[in-house]
């Protein structure tokens, strides 16, 4: 994760949104480590002045998923982070946004 130029590391709730409210636009998005469950990392990305948080685990098989994205839409197992990244780049992944703007570390 330490390769990924979005990943923020322990920065918090409230850090990651201050850095997405920096950048200020829809769609802008970090990866970081999640406050409450120690080995996960959220994905955070900014919509219409809210930052939407989705978990990032990696199962048994070391395939990367989201959590928590939108019912009825398939959850979808990735061999690396960068390609899950990189569908979520598109529109209608599950997640509020698209992500479309890095905000890197």
């Amino acid at each position: 994760m330490e390769n990924l130029a979005i990943y923020h590391g322990p920065i918090g709730k409230e850090e990651g949104e201050r850095r997405l409210g920096q950048d200020g636009r829809d769609g802008c998005y970090l990866v970081r480590d999640s406050d409450s469950v120690p080995g996960v990392f959220c994905l955070c990305v900014r919509c219409k002045g809210y930052v939407y948080t989705y978990r990032l685990h990696k199962d048994e098989a070391g395939s990367w998923a989201a959590e928590q994205t939108t019912p009825g839409v398939p959850k979808r197992y990735f061999r690396h982070i960068k390609n899950l990244i990189a569908a979520f780049q598109k529109r209608g992944q599950g997640i509020a946004m698209p992500l479309l703007y890095p905000v890197t570390a």
